[in-house]
């Protein structure tokens, strides 16, 4: 008998099917950092804060001067995990002073990342949140198996250049779904 190893699902978008019962959740895009067999986190990337790049710097770092085009920059709700933690998702080979090299993108949680955006010497390439969603070993693996979630590799033009309301139909469509199409009623045939 052989066995099978687990599927997962790093780099990847996590979609909200439409019978999502958690509020936290519904209708929702997560890009996961990580996913092993001691669980997973990622972070929730259609949901606007409320706040943007300058409010956290006014919080986090009064002294610096925001340009306008870097303080408009909205700050997503990343999760309910430590909600009032920043993390930055980014491309880049330069490290802060608290970055994570997740492969094609870094992982950053240090002020230092926010001064150097700032001063337009930090990446270019950005999605920042405050807070993040994280799951205990096979958690995920359960969720994925009650069809919660569906799931197709990131697709970084969505993480990074398309609006918030865009990106979870354009999540959907790069896997070839239509949210819109499919029942609000879970089953399994």
């Amino acid at each position: 008998m052989t066995q099978t190893l687990p599927t997962y699902l790093k780099h990847h978008f996590l979609i909200a099917m439409p019978h999502m019962e958690d509020p936290r959740f519904a209708h929702s895009v997560i890009y996961l950092c990580e996913h092993n067999e001691d669980g997973a986190m990622g972070l929730v990337i259609n949901q606007p804060s409320g706040l943007n790049l300058g409010d956290v710097l006014e919080q986090t770092a009064p002294d610096v001067s925001v340009p306008f085009e870097i303080g408009s920059r909205v700050v997503f709700s990343g999760g309910p995990v430590q909600a009032e933690r920043g993390f930055v998702l980014h491309r880049g080979p330069q490290q802060w002073e608290s970055s994570l090299d997740l492969g094609p993108l870094q992982l950053t949680t240090s002020r230092d990342i926010l001064v150097d955006m700032s001063s337009g010497s930090g990446p270019t390439e950005v999605f920042v949140a405050l807070g993040y969603a994280s799951w205990d070993a096979g958690q995920l693996d359960q969720e994925l198996a009650d069809n919660v979630w569906l799931n197709c590799p990131a697709d970084y033009q969505i993480l990074f250049e398309l609006a918030a309301e865009q990106r979870l139909d354009a999540a959907a469509r790069h896997l070839g779904v239509d949210l819109n199409l499919l029942s609000s009623q879970a089953g399994h045939a």
